[in-house]
């Protein structure tokens, strides 16, 4: 049962006014600095198989700062450009006060799946779920092969793109991945089963992490199913 933490980039100096997208060469501001080292000090206790990352610099500097801080040493951060952002084409860097007048931005709003964002590099939001879950798919086979089926990995990346990795974990079409939010830093965990996902958190800013420990040496973890459960068994009732 691999567990996946989807980590989102601390605050930039675009992060609400602006669009950021695939501008190149923009870190984390102060605030996001202290918000990565305050949610790796969060993480440290959590064995973590891999460290993946989004190659864009906010993402990768979030997550040096998960692998600076934690106990259990990981090797290197994994880049993969398909946990990148949606690629906004001629909206990225524009604000967003501006772009809600735009036609386009209502399709975003109530039918994003429907939506691709102008430009010869925009991409359509169907297309980036897609390769999102697809890298989601392939992590999930990788860690579990070289750690094993109970591993834990983190992977950071944008506030849109964890939105649709929710999404299909819930089995919710891409046009209500609007009513989910991913803040700045925040940590969502999915378990994944041969069954189904179990979303085990959602934009959680500041909870603790026991319930994401390994269990003691010889004693059952406690899975989605619950006493007599399997692991791809939901809870009635429930559950403890």
């Amino acid at each position: 049962m691999t567990t996946l933490l989807l980590v989102r980039h601390g605050l930039t100096a675009m992060t609400g006014p602006l669009l950021a997208g695939w501008t190149p060469g923009l870190g984390l501001d102060d605030r996001g600095r202290a918000q990565a080292r305050d949610l790796a000090a969060r993480l440290a206790p959590v064995p973590l198989a891999a460290v993946v990352s989004s190659p864009l610099d906010r993402c990768v500097q979030t997550a040096e700062a998960v692998v600076r801080a934690h106990g259990t040493p990981v090797e290197k951060i994994e880049l993969d450009e398909r946990f990148g952002e949606v690629h906004y084409g001629d909206w990225t860097g524009r604000p967003l006060k501006e772009l809600a007048e735009e036609p386009l931005w209502k399709v975003v709003q109530a039918h994003p799946s429907a939506a691709r964002f102008p430009g010869e590099d925009g991409e359509a939001m169907a297309d980036a779920q897609h390769r999102a879950v697809s890298a989601v798919r392939d992590w999930n086979a990788r860690v579990a092969a070289e750690h094993g089926p109970d591993a834990t990995y983190a992977v950071c990346s944008h506030g849109d793109i964890i939105k649709a990795i929710v999404a299909d974990a819930m089995g919710l079409h891409l046009d209500q991945f609007q009513r989910i939010q991913a803040a700045p830093a925040s940590l969502t965990v999915i378990r994944y089963t041969e069954l189904r996902p179990f979303l085990v958190r959602l934009n959680d800013t500041g909870g603790g992490v026991e319930d994401l420990l390994p269990p003691p040496p010889g004693e059952a973890g406690e899975t989605g199913g619950g006493a007599g459960g399997g692991d791809g068994d939901a809870a009635v009732g429930g559950g403890a």
